[in-house]
């Protein structure tokens, strides 16, 4: 069974759910800004992000050197909080009588965009994502729109995978399975992905005032939102770079996974928030030690999960193992600032 769950800011923040299979029962409840503003402040005061006025390094600082997503016990709260808050009695009753085969798709507004809706503790020890598949849903106005073109899943796949730019590089060692891809720059990427069947991003990303700005950095130069309009996009797009599915704290829903989408996108994973790289982590992190690059292992994770039949479901598989060893242990190298950041927009045609 499928729901879908629509978050709106208009003064309280309201909801919307309605079941596929039943479309003329939608529900709709206010919830009172009194109640969610508490701990989403915390959650953003748990990221990586820059807030107003924040430099990215002091972000980084805030976040890994005593927020509370270092902390297990202090992200089990702040994730047990965010369930209560964003998951009222009404649906939360429906999800459980829904029983095994859920799919939550959930369409973020703008204070709700960096929730990490896989990761909301809803029970002792157990996540959203233990007990459904969870996907984001892209606004209507993109995923119907008149003129949107859907891709086929056959084709190869193109790469860009930690081009050299003047922001740096963001892993330590390409992983083995990647070393060996051609790599692609601006001039050869628009004519490799319109034969491709699935594409693989990773680098960085920067946002701007306007989502169309939203841009990836490439060797010769950035790409952005709005470069990308009318190009042919593969049936699959992994983003793995900073903020990368920012639309949704925009109020215009238009940029990289609009753009995407729009182009033929079916699946698109992309990060919420700031990714910290090994070497972030390893430098800001207290007691953080890892035998490999952990941003490197979550690249082959999402690699590893588009070359399946189900991306969300074998991403969700990858989320739950990492969920299980953060609550086991709680070791660093399983810290929710990494696993937590990925979301996969499902658009089907």
């Amino acid at each position: 069974m499928t729901v879908q769950l629509s978050y709106v800011d208009a003064g309280e923040l309201y909801l919307t759910w309605r079941w596929e299979h039943d479309p003329e029962h939608p529900r709709v409840l206010a919830l009172p800004r009194e109640r969610v503003t508490p701990p989403l402040t915390a959650l953003t005061e748990a990221l990586p992000t820059p807030r107003p006025g924040e430099s990215a390094h002091q972000a980084l600082t805030r976040a890994l050197a005593g927020g509370a997503l270092t902390d297990r016990d202090r992200e089990c709260a702040l994730a047990t909080n965010l369930a209560a808050a964003l998951i009222p009695a009404q649906l939360a009753r429906e999800l459980e009588a829904a029983g095994a085969g859920l799919h939550l798709r959930i369409q973020p507004s703008p204070s709700t965009a960096q929730v990490p809706w896989e990761a909301l503790r809803v029970d002792q020890s157990q996540r959203l994502v233990h007990h459904a598949k969870v996907s984001l849903l892209t606004p209507a106005t993109v995923r119907n729109a008149p003129a949107r073109r859907v891709s086929a899943r056959t084709g190869p796949l193109a790469a860009v995978v930690d081009p050299p730019t003047p922001l740096g590089r963001v892993l330590t060692e390409v992983p083995a399975p990647l070393a060996a891809l051609d790599p692609l720059d601006r001039d050869s990427l628009r004519a490799a992905l319109a034969e491709a069947g699935r594409f693989l991003y990773v680098g960085h990303v920067t946002t701007a005032a306007h989502a169309l700005e939203a841009r990836l950095h490439l060797a010769q130069g950035p790409l952005s939102a709005a470069d990308l309009l009318g190009w042919r996009i593969p049936n699959r797009v992994a983003l793995i770079a900073c903020e990368s599915g920012g639309d949704h704290r925009y109020a215009e829903p238009s940029g990289l996974l609009a753009a995407l989408v729009h182009g033929g996108a079916e699946q698109v994973t992309a990060t919420r928030w700031v990714l910290p790289t090994h070497a972030g982590l390893t430098r800001l992190f207290p007691g953080f030690l890892a035998p490999a690059d952990v941003l490197a292992t979550a690249v082959l994770a999402v690699h590893e999960a588009h070359a399946e039949a189900d991306p969300v479901a074998a991403l969700n598989r990858w989320q739950r193992a990492e969920a299980d060893r953060w609550e086991s242990t709680g070791a660093p190298a399983h810290t929710p600032l990494v696993w937590a950041a990925f979301g996969t927009a499902y658009a089907p045609g």
